[in-house]
């Protein structure tokens, strides 16, 4: 049975340092701002992260640079067999092309496996806590890429955002749009359905917006997934840029009164998306998991 490492990047809101306690080796994602590079959890926690934001630092994300993908791979090619990646959507960054083309070097062929199973946050961290499991099952790194990637469309992320200025930052929607929004008091509502970060609705208010979101998970729960639901093999998950405690409890109680029959999974979301999010945002959203068959 070959030794396999499982390995991220921090897009899916495991941190480094965490997910060395897991076992899970994760790549931290660049952060730039003002002009320095940064990188998720090992030199910017999420809390100097959002204070930068704030305070209205130049901020933008890039992908990881291809020496320090292969420097991990090298690494942990001294100390297992085999190499699984589990890097972000590619519908949302280049990172898992890059990937792909670099691990089709001759020095990495059958040792390192990229799964594109097009997901982040959450859906993401999910995948990797599957490919743990199936590794231990035996499974190799080949056999791990093709169940991730063809159980990857299970699963729903929506997001509501609690300002435009960041979106409008990001060149997502013009100035006199955000003007128009911010007066209205308008909560846009994306989601991401396999590949790109889309426009799905705008509420008045927060709680609405919430409500919306709500609504949408249900109907994908009803529509898309009712037999994963029936086999128990579907979690709801939610995931915030900083929010006041109390109501990020109040989100959290509210979707497990709603899904009360599934597991609750929650994480921060990560830099790359609050980037473009700001602070106070909030997701919700459901997946598919891997039951350990031990526990069954």
């Amino acid at each position: 049975m070959p030794k396999i490492a499982i390995m991220t990047d921090s897009n899916c809101g495991i941190m480094p340092a965490e997910g060395e306690k897991l076992g899970i080796h994760v790549l931290p994602m660049p952060v730039i701002i003002d002009g320095q590079t940064f990188y998720e959890g090992i030199d910017l926690t999420l809390e100097q992260f959002h204070e930068k934001q704030i305070s209205g630092a130049d901020i933008t994300t890039s992908q990881p640079s291809p020496g320090d993908v292969e420097a991990m791979w090298d690494e942990l090619l001294r100390n297992y067999d085999e190499v699984v990646f589990i890097p972000m959507s590619s519908g949302l960054s280049n990172t898992c092309q890059t990937a792909s083309m670099l691990s089709g070097d001759e020095k990495y062929d059958g040792k390192v496996f990229v799964v594109d199973n097009h997901r982040i946050s959450v859906t993401q961290a999910q995948s990797v806590f599957d490919a743990k499991q199936l590794a231990e099952e035996g499974k190799s790194g080949k056999e791990i890429r093709d169940i991730l990637e063809n159980e990857a469309m299970d699963a729903s992320i929506y997001i509501a955002v609690d300002t435009l200025e960041y979106l409008k930052k990001g060149g997502r929607i013009t100035a006199a749009a955000a003007a128009i929004g911010t007066v209205l008091k308008l909560k846009p509502v994306l989601t991401i359905q396999g590949n790109k970060l889309d426009s799905f609705a705008k509420s008045r208010g927060m709680k609405a917006a919430f409500r919306t979101m709500l609504e949408a998970l249900r109907k994908d729960i009803d529509s898309r997934f009712p037999h994963l639901r029936k086999q128990g093999l579907l979690k709801v998950g939610i995931a915030n840029t900083i929010m006041e405690p109390e109501k990020l409890e109040y989100f959290k109680d509210e979707l497990q009164k709603n899904f009360p029959d599934m597991e609750l999974f929650y994480l921060p979301l990560t830099m790359s998306i609050g980037t473009h999010t700001g602070p106070g945002a909030l997701g919700i959203g459901t997946v598919r998991f891997r039951k350990n068959p031990e526990l069954s």
